[in-house]
């Protein structure tokens, strides 16, 4: 894995219910996991052969804080896939000078948020 000076390198959400908190996101974005015992699990995107973040039992999950956004071929479909994987969008899909985005929470109370390019 190469690293870049100051770029966002690991990405970790809380979530008490960790078997969910997989469950939501392999079915969603098709994330997978390396088990570090039953509190904690490292995730990798599709693609990607790195870890790019974690999700910890012991850590309370929330919003309000810094949002991590995921990148969408197709933003629509991407809203299909937190809802029927047990998200709640909490902001539908708008317009921005960059393209579409929206939010959600994961069903631990995470807020996340997707965008699509112009």
């Amino acid at each position: 894995m190469t690293h870049t000076h100051h770029a966002v390198d690991y990405v970790e959400l809380g979530a008490p219910d960790l078997p969910a908190a997989r469950a939501f996101y392999e079915q969603a974005f098709g994330w997978t996991f390396t088990e570090y015992g039953p509190e904690y699990a490292g995730f990798r995107v599709p693609g990607g052969d790195d870890e790019a973040g974690g999700i910890d039992a012991g850590r309370a999950p929330g919003s309000g804080g810094p949002i991590v956004l995921l990148y969408s071929d197709d933003l629509d479909a991407t809203v299909s896939a937190v809802v029927d994987a047990g998200g709640t969008v909490t902001v539908q899909p708008y317009e921005f000078p960059g393209g579409r985005r929206f939010f959600f929470h994961d069903p631990a109370g995470n807020e996340l948020g997707a965008w699509q390019p112009a």
